[in-house]
């Protein structure tokens, strides 16, 4: 479970959001919504722990996740805005490194079904700078098909897909959901998901 209580958060001088809660049981589902500018990055990160809230806390399991340290970022599964791939690296090569950096142990025959399956057969090998906007996506979410984590958190990871793309990335939430899990998607696509409990926030009301 996971519960984020009066949260709230300042960058400088602005205040982003303040008195944030929401509790996410296994199966549930959140779409957090905003303009550009009104926190949704700044939100997932501290979900991820990689922000200290100016209040409020997160609490995963009942503890708190400073508490918890790599008991809880082994429970998680992060994918930003950004791909966070390695340029030099191929698709191959980047999957089989955060995997690793997982502790789940990917081989070459395995990251190469998964990588066909994301649509990229034949550019498994090249460097990932060579690839185009949403080849590099779908690298970085060839990663949620390897993870074994319960909490999935997503920065428009929709940006740069094509309608395919994007109703299979939809498939693997649902299944993900379907087996239990949770996750917390900032999205301005409208995902059509039969989550046990589906909630939305918007941090622009």
């Amino acid at each position: 479970m996971l519960e984020v209580t009066d949260l709230g958060c300042v960058r400088g001088d602005r205040r982003l959001f303040s008195d944030v809660n929401f509790t996410l049981s296994s199966g549930s589902y959140l779409q957090v919504q905003g303009p550009n500018g009104s926190g949704k990055t700044s939100l997932l990160r501290l979900i991820c722990g990689l922000l200290t809230p100016s209040e409020g806390d997160v609490r995963w399991q009942g503890a708190n996740i400073h508490s918890l340290g790599e008991d809880y970022f082994t429970s998680l599964s992060y994918i930003g805005h950004r791909n966070g791939l390695k340029e030099e690296l191929s698709p191959d090569e980047n999957l089989r490194f955060t995997s690793g950096l997982a502790g789940i142990a990917v081989s070459r025959a395995e990251a190469k079904r998964t990588l066909a399956i994301m649509g990229l057969a034949g550019r498994e090998h090249l460097p990932a700078r060579l690839l185009s906007e949403g080849q590099r996506r779908r690298t970085a979410l060839a990663r949620l098909m390897t993870c074994e984590t319960s909490l999935w958190v997503l920065d428009e990871v929709l940006t740069s897909l094509d309608s395919s793309a994007v109703r299979f990335v939809t498939s693997l939430l649902e299944e993900h959901l379907n087996k239990g899990g949770i996750a917390v998607v900032a999205t301005h696509h409208e995902l059509d998901l039969s989550a046990n409990s589906y909630q939305q926030l918007n941090l622009a009301s």
